[in-house]
């Protein structure tokens, strides 16, 4: 999953609208080594804990896409104001470009139940 799930997660944080410094905070990747990676993705060597991330982003990009239909609701929803517990009024994105690993969990978590058991 490492160089594809890498290329992927670049793909969806950029649909999301995501900034060069959001996306190094949620992938956790040193300035320096995101633009390496963003030119030469084929040169990454990535770590335990950003495989994890990746496979949430990955995994909650999947979840959007089976609840909604629509586009501008797969990449729009993290950008929307949730006023559910645990976000508060604010974006899911806002809440996981802070880059705590914990945020990007608890996220995933909040966004993977709203597919309810549909596959």
């Amino acid at each position: 999953m490492g160089i594809s799930g890498l290329k992927a997660a670049f793909n969806i944080l950029e649909k999301w609208g995501c900034n060069a410094d959001q996306m190094q905070a949620i992938l956790r990747l040193p300035k320096a080594t995101f633009y390496k990676y963003r030119n030469d993705p084929d040169s990454a060597r990535l770590d335990r804990d950003q495989l994890t991330r990746i496979s949430y982003l990955l995994n909650m990009h999947q979840a959007l896409r089976i609840v909604f239909e629509n586009p501008d609701n797969v990449y729009g929803f993290m950008r929307k104001r949730n006023h559910n517990p645990y976000f508060h009024g604010r974006a899911p994105l806002e809440v996981i470009e802070s880059g705590d690993f914990a945020a990007l969990y608890e996220t995933f978590r909040r966004i993977d139940s709203l597919r309810g058991g549909l596959w």
